[in-house]
């Protein structure tokens, strides 16, 4: 199975920033593709407002040569909130959203993440129509969206995301996985195997303590294989459904992103791939 797997090294993994702490990395941007790519990475994430500091010294087409030379054939963008609000948040949310989109159409991304962090109250018929618009607006940038099921989302759980995937009838549309909120949210095998494997977008693979556990410390994500996730059971659970897209590495924690650039990526990349049997 080894041979055939690609993993992303996504954003918070190898940025050497804590959310809360920082949003911008404490590491270039051509240092990081590096340091992905000779760990044997294939893919990156990149933060939006990472996005915006990397773009004060670099243009996009300097990005996407600097991704080229590095082997890196995958690009997430993240992170898009608010797209389905009113106001002044809609604003800011429509802003970020232009950024985003040229960003994709230009780095080629395979999918742009999008979600909310504050369990925002909005009815289901309206978070509906605000993905269809995002989706139809981002195939005008051959843009893919992704939408991430939290706990800390306006949805999260499974059923009510196929809802608002299958009504909003978007081609270019679907839901991202993360094992880290499949634990946190007791999320099943058997639920998770309900996705039509065609809104699957992208699956996210840490480690970390389990609700419940002493030393449950939701704060800080581990390196796969140095906690007490079933992280083998559930990358049978998606192969079974079909998947074969590229593997993203998520791994939140203040603790480690104090580790040097290279540590970092090279503990993300073995630990990971170690969970993947031959």
């Amino acid at each position: 199975m080894k041979n055939n797997v690609e993993l992303m090294s996504l954003y918070w993994t190898t940025s050497g920033v804590f959310p809360g702490r920082g949003e911008m990395s404490r590491f270039d941007f051509k240092e990081r593709v590096k340091a992905a790519a000779r760990a044997g990475f294939k893919g990156i994430g990149i933060w939006h407002t990472d996005l915006e500091h990397i773009l004060l010294h670099r243009t996009l087409k300097e990005m996407k040569k600097i991704l080229v030379d590095n082997g890196i054939k995958y690009v997430e963008l993240e992170f898009l909130t608010d797209w389905f609000l009113d106001g002044a948040r809609k604003a800011e949310s429509d802003s970020r959203k232009k950024r985003l989109f040229e960003a994709s159409e230009a780095l080629q991304a395979k999918h742009i993440k999008v979600g909310d962090f504050y369990n925002s109250t909005c009815p289901m018929p309206r978070i509906v129509e605000s993905f269809a618009a995002l989706c139809t607006e981002a195939e005008n940038y051959g843009a893919t969206i992704g939408f991430e099921i939290m706990g800390c989302a306006m949805i999260n759980n499974i059923k009510d995301a196929i809802t608002m995937l299958e009504t909003a009838g978007a081609k270019n549309g679907g839901v991202i996985i993360d094992i880290y909120q499949v634990a946190n949210l007791g999320m099943t095998c058997e639920e998770i195997s309900r996705i039509p494997l065609k809104y699957l977008k992208n699956v996210e693979l840490n480690d970390g303590t389990l609700p419940g556990s002493s030393d449950h410390d939701p704060s800080n994500r581990r390196f796969c294989g140095e906690g007490e996730y079933d992280i083998q059971g559930f990358i049978n659970c998606v192969n079974n459904m079909g998947y074969t897209g590229p593997w993203g590495v998520e791994v939140i924690s203040e603790k480690l992103a104090e580790l040097p650039l290279k540590e970092m990526s090279t503990r993300a990349f073995n630990t990971t791939m170690a969970e993947f049997i031959d």
